[in-house]
């Protein structure tokens, strides 16, 4: 179930996934960032198609089992989100 009622910052829908790309100070800041996305990811067992270049984190979510973009994506953005709020200055 889609759920409109998500105002996520920076991530944007394009119908079949919800995607953000972050641009961190450096390589370090990107990897650090993606360690404790790990640790929510593997809390809500969802776990984000991403990659990283340099201090460059793609993130892509969607949810394999409902061929669709559910609560659980929005869910896992918005503790990325939070996150890279808290603990990063961008």
């Amino acid at each position: 179930m889609k759920s409109n009622t998500y105002q996520l910052e920076n991530w944007k829908n394009n119908g079949t996934n919800i995607s953000r790309e972050i641009v961190f100070n450096s390589f370090m800041d990107a990897i650090k960032a993606m360690n404790l996305i790990a640790v929510e990811a593997e809390k809500l067992n969802h776990h984000p198609n991403w990659s990283n270049v340099y201090n460059t984190l793609s993130i892509s979510l969607f949810t394999h089992t409902k061929n669709d973009v559910t609560d659980l994506d929005y869910e896992l953005a918005t503790q990325i989100n939070r996150i890279v709020h808290e603990k990063f200055e961008l």
